[in-house]
């Protein structure tokens, strides 16, 4: 049920006296002096388990949450994705809210939309308001070094500075990007901005969560971070700046022979798969759509399969129209596919799309900075608490979400 943070957000700011000086609701008064000298840096790596964090694989990473505040984790919204995911952390909505309710998805009116394609520059799919939207809405800048969204008008805004998404940059340059707008002046200078590295998700999709090339993934990215932390400190930036790490969800191996056919159940010829491999999407054909749910409904080796109205309640997913009829969720490390669909080809590759309350898929939340206590634990949470602490860190009136500012209320001064 989406709710406004507003009440939450004026109830533990004054409970937590001189956490980040105001509470939301006050907003309107906030000079643009002080609001202009904030600054929240949201960053995500894409795919990063839980269990990474103090393992020693990032040493800069492990530093920030030592002397900030760390979860024991977060707990990624249904289903396990990328887009669905990185969009619910900017807005607190559910994906089963938002509409992003899978990485590619299908619309009765607009079509086909495609995480790679166009498709995703396009506004109408994205539902909600992204906290980029609701901060320039209330007078701030914000700026995108890539984010599932931001180079679509959403709620009537853009992101003031945003990149097109580009693979090839590296995660040394997107950090310089990030520097180069908090060098901007003042009045031009962004108060919120984002920065994206999806090279472990890669590494690990093609060759495994613990791989070699994983890890290799895992030291650049971290070896950008301790450029952030040092271009900050550089910029006098470290003692103003909320630095926050998350992830969108974390990662299991999928060993080649573990993979399940979905004609072996029945003939592909009754219904389209919009979706497989860990999360599965069937849309029965004209006629054919008892014939399918007997099929298919229901519990099957290494996965199981519910009309999309009766999947578990837990997963708070169902309800949109752009989900297909009938949800398959496949078993942490196995695959379903049709036989059309190219099989796996290396012995192990990394994957996501499992249950969100399977430990593997549990994602990372790091944070430090002047509004943060020190050394302090979080118990878990779910990841749609993102977008009212964002808020609150930023004094903006938050939009409708599912959120609650509580989950994180003990990390505040």
């Amino acid at each position: 049920m989406m709710r406004s943070m507003a009440l939450p957000i004026v109830l533990a700011a004054a409970l937590l006296a001189g956490c980040a000086g105001r509470s939301a609701s006050s907003t309107s008064t906030l000079d643009t002096a002080t609001r202009s000298s904030r600054v929240v840096l949201l960053v995500s790596i894409d795919g990063l388990p839980a269990s990474m964090l103090g393992a020693g694989m990032l040493p800069t990473l492990d530093g920030l949450a030592a002397e900030g505040v760390r979860a024991e984790w977060i707990n990624a919204s249904y289903p396990t994705l990328t887009f669905p995911n990185h969009y619910t952390l900017v807005t607190g909505l559910r994906p089963d809210h938002h509409g992003v309710i899978h990485n590619n998805m299908i619309d009765a009116d607009l079509g086909r939309f495609i995480s790679k394609d166009a498709s995703a520059d396009d506004g109408r799919w994205w539902g909600g308001e992204p906290i980029w939207s609701t901060l320039q809405k209330q007078g701030g800048i914000a700026a995108t070094m890539f984010w599932p969204g931001s180079r679509a008008e959403i709620a009537g805004q853009r992101p003031r500075y945003s990149r097109a998404f580009d693979m090839a940059m590296t995660p040394v340059a997107r950090v310089d990007q990030v520097l180069a707008w908090l060098d901007l002046p003042q009045a031009r200078r962004p108060q919120m901005l984002t920065l994206y590295f999806e090279q472990y998700d890669v590494a690990a999709h093609i060759s495994g969560a613990r791989s070699e090339a994983a890890l290799a993934s895992l030291r650049e990215i971290d070896a950008a971070l301790a450029r952030l932390r040092a271009g900050l400190r550089a910029r006098g930036l470290d003692d103003r700046t909320a630095l926050i790490v998350v992830s969108d969800h974390g990662m299991a191996d999928v060993p080649k022979a573990n993979t399940v056919l979905l004609d072996d159940t029945l003939d592909a010829t009754h219904y389209d798969v919009e979706w497989w491999g860990t999360f599965i999407g069937l849309r029965p054909h004209a006629g054919s759509a008892d014939i399918v749910a007997r099929a298919f409904v229901g519990r099957h080796d290494h996965y199981a399969c519910w009309r999309k109205g009766d999947l578990p309640a837990a997963w708070q997913y169902g309800s949109h129209p752009r989900i297909a009829p009938i949800v398959c969720q496949v078993d942490t490390g196995w695959r379903v596919q049709s036989r059309r669909h190219s099989p796996q080809t290396q012995p192990v590759k990394g994957e996501h799309g499992f249950a969100p309350e399977d430990p593997t898929m549990r994602s990372v939340f790091v944070a430090s900075g002047p509004a943060f206590r020190k050394g302090v634990v979080l118990a878990p949470f779910d990841n749609v608490d993102i977008y009212p602490l964002l808020a609150h860190l930023l004094d903006v009136t938050p939009a409708a979400n599912d959120g609650d500012l509580s989950s994180t209320a003990a990390a505040l001064k």
